[in-house]
């Protein structure tokens, strides 16, 4: 008996190092593609830093127009493409370890595959850009012309992300062959339809570089046709804001009214919510082309009202995550109409962040809904407008939840508390407000007629004269919004030296107010949303793109050049 026993404990003990040891291989890949999000932002927050410093006018020394659009170009690629990529990645793969408790599908060693591919593109693309060889900007619009070598980066960064699109689909299916009629934790469920999205939008900028720009840049053609390269690029350029944002909405769902203490107001108006986004968002990319000559203005309308749908799944968001939030402040003890938001614990990062986040996308919202409509669009359309509303719905809204996901994720992966509470609540206030200060000047500075993908307006005094007061606030929003990516490296990274915990610290996921026990398959698949998007994306993009091939465009063949 006491052998049985001694056997008993040796296998129990044996299995938990195992897991442990498991774990702590998983953990290594999440923080490699981690880290490479986080020391790119790095770079990319001090460019930032130099363009508003540049633009401020208040530093006549450092205006170098070479370098401003090289700092322009390195900036966006690096936090629209680099940053969110591995962040996203490395967020997935922990979302898929934690919530389905299975091994990868195609192990750990396909997953490191990926991770070297996209970083090996990265490295490519970066020294390019560094080198002033790819100041294309982060929409790679011809007819600027990169060194192709950085194309072929950014080409293997995509690839290597559709493996790990690949390992998170077969993943939630291996689970789903295993638990027959379960419901998919909900984490997992929006990062498999993330995977989906951005596989998906991903194949507009990879043909637009495999088959035009790469070609071109190569010297094998002498010419492309720039509408079908904008076309093609519109099919990501919007759609990938989803992309960035799914992520922002999982910590939203399962992990703010978890580290507020409450629940989950529902489970299925969250799945609603995810799968909306996902059919919505990939084909309306065309009402960044409004006042392009390439696309018919009925197209254009098309789009538009797709445009407009997406705001539909983000009032669903809204009203799902502050019921959630409700719910933890009146389990605090909140009382009376709004007594539940005093009660809520704003010492928490993640419940920090959230409020935070919202009133970003709040007002970022609003003017998502100016850009989107086909008339007043003509009147921002290329003015500093857009600039301040792109940076508050993605540095704003969307990067705060990465930050925050990231405080709350590091203990767990790495075992080690986290280095200051304090310097985070700091580090989030301090984002939040110097966004603020950045973003809201720029909007009234486009309103005033200011450009912007320009380093210098050589415009009249008189014309350019109210200008300064908003120019002045940018560039300390900038310094604010520099100091608080500062922070944020540095506390992540102390964080690996604090002692470790006496026993592991669990990722723990908000469980819904009312128990998910039976599902539509419909909410627990995308078999059926996948052909949806198909049939969609064919009708909204099928002529705008065959056109091309149809019928001479701006003076070109497309397929005799």
């Amino acid at each position: 008996m006491h052998a049985q026993v001694e056997a008993s404990t040796l296998n129990m003990s044996t299995s938990e190092s195992s897991k442990s040891t498991y774990t702590e291989s998983v953990s290594g890949l999440c923080l490699a593609n981690l880290w490479i999000a986080f020391i790119t932002f790095a770079l990319a927050a001090f460019m930032g830093l130099y363009q508003v410093a540049e633009r401020s006018g208040l530093f006549p020394k450092i205006e170098f127009i070479e370098l401003y659009y090289r700092s322009v170009s390195s900036h966006g690629v690096i936090m629209g493409f680099v940053l969110t990529t591995f962040f996203i990645m490395g967020f997935g793969y922990w979302i898929s370890h934690t919530t389905l408790k299975i091994p990868l599908w195609g192990g750990k060693s396909l997953g490191w595959l990926g991770f070297l591919i996209s970083l090996g593109g990265t490295a490519a693309a970066a020294v390019m850009l560094f080198m002033g060889e790819a100041s294309v900007m982060y929409t790679f619009y011809p007819p600027l012309k990169a060194n192709p070598i950085f194309y072929f980066g950014a080409t293997f960064l995509v690839v290597g992300s559709w493996v790990w699109c690949l390992q998170m689909v077969m993943t939630m299916n291996a689970w789903k062959k295993l638990n027959v009629g379960a419901a998919v934790p909900l984490a997992m469920y929006a990062m498999t339809a993330n995977a989906i999205l951005w596989f998906i939008t991903s194949l507009g900028v990879a043909s637009e570089v495999l088959f035009q720009l790469i070609p071109w840049s190569m010297g094998w053609i002498d010419k492309i046709d720039v509408g079908l390269a904008r076309t093609l690029f519109s099919w990501t350029l919007h759609a990938i804001v989803y992309f960035w944002l799914i992520p922002a909405y999982i910590a939203f769902y399962t992990l703010v009214p978890k580290a507020a203490n409450g629940k989950l107001f529902s489970d299925e108006f969250s799945r609603i919510s995810i799968l909306m986004l996902l059919v919505f968002s990939v084909p309306i990319g065309m009402h960044h082309l409004y006042v392009d000559p390439f696309q018919d203005a009925g197209w254009k309308f098309v789009h538009m009202i797709g445009t407009f749908m997406v705001a539909i799944p983000t009032l669903i968001t809204g009203f799902t995550v502050i019921a959630s939030m409700e719910v933890a402040g009146r389990l605090r003890g909140g009382k009376g109409l709004f007594g539940w938001i005093t009660a809520l614990n704003w010492s928490n990062p993640m419940v920090l962040s959230g409020g935070l986040s919202l009133l970003m996308l709040t007002v970022g919202g609003w003017g998502g809904m100016v850009n989107a409509s086909y008339s007043m669009d003509v009147a921002v359309h290329n003015t500093q407008w857009i600039t301040g509303h792109f940076h508050l719905i993605f540095a704003g809204t969307t990067v705060i939840m990465y930050m925050s996901t990231a405080y709350y994720m590091w203990p767990s992966m790495t075992g080690r508390p986290l280095f200051s509470t304090k310097l985070a609540l700091l580090q989030l206030w301090t984002w939040f407000i110097g966004m603020l200060v950045l973003t809201l000047p720029w909007h009234i500075l486009g309103l005033l007629g200011q450009p912007r993908r320009i380093g210098v307006a050589p415009y009249s005094e008189e014309f350019t004269a109210a200008w300064g007061p908003y120019e002045f606030l940018m560039f300390v929003g900038g310094v604010i919004l520099f100091f608080s990516a500062v922070i944020f490296v540095v506390n992540l990274l102390f964080s690996h030296f604090t002692a470790k915990a006496a026993i592991m610290p669990v990722m723990e996921y908000a469980e819904p107010m009312h128990p998910v026990l039976n599902i539509p398959k419909l909410l627990n698949g995308f078999g059926f949303w996948t052909a949806v998007i198909v049939v969609y994306m064919i009708a909204s993009y099928g002529y705008p793109i065959l056109q091309f091939f149809l019928m001479e465009t701006n003076g070109t063949f497309p397929w005799s050049i």
